[in-house]
């Protein structure tokens, strides 16, 4: 895994997600190297790096230029560019486009997440798996809803985190926020 600190960063930019949700996410994705993978809301392009490090192909996509400049600057960074389209746009536009792929990571939705899961779920091949990582409850309860509704079998996982900061007199654990990661497979 790429160390969190390693990447080109910017403050209005979401990322990179952190290393260890990123270790539990590759994880789950089980991708390989024969995988098409999309990554939709890329931001810094923790995810879309790593997928690249593992898969054939990446279509890393976000709506905000910024974003996708320097998801960018960390594939160069990496040597990782040859395997990643960068697409800027609106992801359900973007999704329309697209041939169909294994693996489908959401980590930004843009509020349109049910959307996007339909969609993808329709270009998505026969043993291909759609995973989304959420901070916020609700974005839990209406992926597992609509993953269950397409029928896919669903996996569940709410992890927190704690990094250990080394002070003067101990060690202090600092949480960072919990991640809910949602997995769904598609059997037929």
């Amino acid at each position: 895994m790429i160390q969190d600190a390693d990447f080109i960063t910017k403050s209005n930019v979401p990322g990179p997600t952190k290393e260890e949700i990123r270790c539990l996410v590759v994880c789950k994705s089980q991708v390989n190297s024969n995988d098409i993978v999309v990554d939709l809301g890329s931001g810094t392009g923790g995810l879309t790096l790593e997928f690249a490090k593992r898969a054939s192909k990446v279509y890393s996509v976000d709506k905000n230029v910024e974003a996708i400049n320097l998801t960018s600057q960390n594939l160069e960074k990496f040597g990782l560019a040859s395997k990643v389209t960068l697409l800027t746009g609106n992801a359900t536009s973007v999704l329309d486009n697209l041939p169909p792929f294994n693996l489908l990571f959401i980590g930004g939705s843009g509020g349109e997440l049910s959307v996007l899961i339909r969609k993808g779920y329709n270009k998505l091949k026969i043993d291909g798996r759609i995973i989304i990582t959420a901070i916020l409850l609700e974005t839990a309860t209406e992926a597992i809803q609509t993953l269950k509704n397409l029928g896919m079998d669903v996996d569940v996982v709410n992890v927190s985190i704690s990094k250990a900061k080394i002070l003067e007199r101990g060690t202090m654990m600092k949480a960072k926020n919990p991640i809910t990661i949602i997995s769904g497979l598609k059997k037929n």
